[in-house]
């Protein structure tokens, strides 16, 4: 055995392409892409909430533009688009199961009925 093998030496292809490692990875040039647009939907938010739009609209708004970018950091930066199937079941479930026990503690303490 090597002294390197046997002292973790970096493999070979540590400076290869992104998409080296597994199909349909993204490059770096797509990464600064979906931070510059979770910057303008974060700009967008706090716009809407200085701009005195009416609860009404600005609730479901927030809402809306939060799950996009929730979606996008989930699915790029968590590489969820990119793996195996079986990560993403297991964050849904996951998702899922704390969503049900959100809304569970939310109708112990009465939330919807008052």
């Amino acid at each position: 055995m090597a002294l390197e093998e046997r002292q973790g030496a970096i493999p070979a292809d540590h400076g290869a392409p992104a998409g080296a490692h597994g199909a349909g990875h993204p490059s770096p040039k797509e990464y600064v892409r979906i931070g510059v647009i979770l910057g303008v939907l974060t700009a967008l938010e706090i716009a809407a909430s200085y701009a005195g739009v009416p609860g009404g609209i600005l609730i479901p708004t927030l809402f809306i533009l939060a799950v996009i970018k929730f979606a996008l950091v989930v699915l790029w930066f968590m590489h969820l688009k990119f793996d195996d199937r079986r990560y993403a079941r297991f964050f849904v479930m996951g998702l899922s199961g704390a969503a049900v026990l959100y809304l569970i503690v939310l109708i112990s303490f009465r939330v919807f009925l008052r």
